[in-house]
């Protein structure tokens, strides 16, 4: 049986989260930098392993003083932890398409177990001859689970941030050419 590899495509990737704000509309935000690698049996994503690598400096919710914010101790410390890490623990398949994705999250040197929904799209050669796979990655997680736990009291009741962080992320995987044998 092979061993393929599957590099992140950048270019047709995003990595993006939204958190409630003031308990009445949500802020989104993204990852710029990240990077990603599968190792499959063949084609076959069901055995797959994943390991997600994003640089926390890269953060970016379209507003500058905002994302300083999510930089500094109350939020992420990227001095001192510059990197968020996701690696695969398995995947158990539920449909045709549909997949439930379990993998180690570390965030701020904590490191939890999570449970994600993957979404398969498809395998394609692009113009270029290059093989591809989709997918859409989607889940929620607790932010204090991680440490992160800034928060303040709202005059009308509840708090201005919320507690859970909802995970979105398109995903395209290239097709690395050199397969390697595995010994049975």
């Amino acid at each position: 049986m092979k061993t393929t590899k599957w590099l992140l495509d950048p270019v047709h990737s995003e990595l993006t989260f939204k958190i409630k704000h003031l308990m009445i509309s949500n802020v989104s935000g993204a990852f710029k930098n990240f990077s990603a690698k599968v190792e499959t049996e063949e084609t076959d994503f069901s055995k797959a392993t994943i390991n997600l690598t994003a640089e926390m400096n890269s953060i970016s919710t379209n507003n500058e003083q905002r994302d300083t914010h999510l930089r500094n101790s109350d939020f992420f410390e990227v001095e001192k932890f510059p990197q968020l890490k996701f690696t695969s623990t398995g995947i158990e398949q539920t449909d045709d398409e549909s997949f439930n994705l379990y993998g180690n999250l570390t965030i701020k040197g904590v490191t939890k177990p999570v449970k994600l929904n993957m979404e398969f799209n498809g395998i394609v050669k692009d113009p270029q001859g290059q093989e591809k796979a989709g997918f859409f990655v989607s889940g929620k997680i607790n932010r204090s689970d991680w440490g992160i736990n800034i928060n303040v009291a709202l005059e009308t009741g509840g708090l201005m941030l919320g507690e859970d962080v909802r995970i979105q992320s398109e995903i395209q995987f290239i097709r690395q050419e050199a397969n390697v044998l595995v010994e049975l």
